[in-house]
């Protein structure tokens, strides 16, 4: 089983252009993510959940602090970590199949194989006929299925996933929700999920970490199992009915107002 980990890590951005004066945006995070766990990070505007992500995938360095996968540090991005943005980011000029095969092309896999590893990939997120469809022919929710096809083409051992179903409408991020769930469970891929939605990382983790603001902290790391329950074959809105995701809901809503309100006062 693989582990990324965060130890200890902090990170500074300069103020302004001024390199001599920093602005500290999460202080002192540890977190450790295994591969057959689901970790949502939720928090308000501030509290440093993008940086977070970016740190494990290597778009930036810590300050302070370690970041690493099986004890080795992260120097910069990896084809272990794959990751999935709001933007789904795919390439206009080619098509869904291309687009899905080109971590592929650049680890210099056979065009052949490229296309057959292309095609499953695409039946796996549910778009069997879509391969030589045009970006811009598809819809948000099917651009996003291509761009996590596309994530998981390099094999990853952990999916980093920055608000990928932030920009969609609600029915279908209820119905993307569940894909990406299928998705972790089949890909046995360790996921990190930023979203602002606290229904969202209740329905999918298998823990919920809060972060605070001024600077980003963690301030709780609470287990969670309906997703587990979501892939046992439990409607949604029976989960919503019980008295233990009422109790969580409040709890990790209370958090989060508890700490706007300590700003204000």
């Amino acid at each position: 089983m693989s582990v990324l980990s965060l130890q200890s890590v902090s990170l500074a951005f300069p103020v302004d252009r001024d390199i001599s004066q920093t602005r500290l945006v999460l202080d002192g995070i540890t977190l450790h993510l295994a591969s057959d766990e689901f970790i949502a990070v939720i928090g308000r505007s501030g509290s440093g959940k993008t940086s977070l992500l970016n740190l494990a995938a290597g778009f930036l360095k810590p300050t302070s602090g370690r970041v690493s996968v099986d004890g080795e540090d992260i120097t910069g991005p990896g084809a272990d970590r794959a990751v999935v943005f709001q933007d789904d980011a795919l390439y206009p000029w080619l098509n869904a199949r291309d687009n899905v095969a080109f971590p592929l092309k650049l680890r210099g896999i056979a065009k052949g194989e490229r296309r057959l590893r292309a095609d499953d990939l695409l039946a796996k997120v549910g778009l069997e006929n879509a391969g030589a469809k045009n970006i811009w022919e598809l819809s948000g929710g099917m651009r996003q299925r291509v761009g996590i096809a596309r994530a998981l083409a390099s094999d990853p051992r952990f999916l980093l996933l920055d608000e990928p179903l932030g920009a969609l409408d609600a029915l279908t991020r209820a119905r993307l929700q569940q894909f990406l769930l299928k998705v972790w469970s089949d890909s046995k891929t360790g996921a990190l999920l930023i979203t602002h939605s606290i229904e969202e990382a209740m329905l999918l983790a298998t823990r919920v970490v809060v972060l605070a603001p001024n600077p980003g902290r963690i301030v709780a790391d609470i287990p969670a199992g309906f997703g587990r329950q979501l892939l046992s074959g439990k409607s949604v809105q029976d989960i919503k009915d019980t008295p233990e995701y009422r109790r969580l809901h409040d709890g990790l809503t209370g958090l989060i107002h508890a700490d706007a309100q300590e700003d204000a006062a």
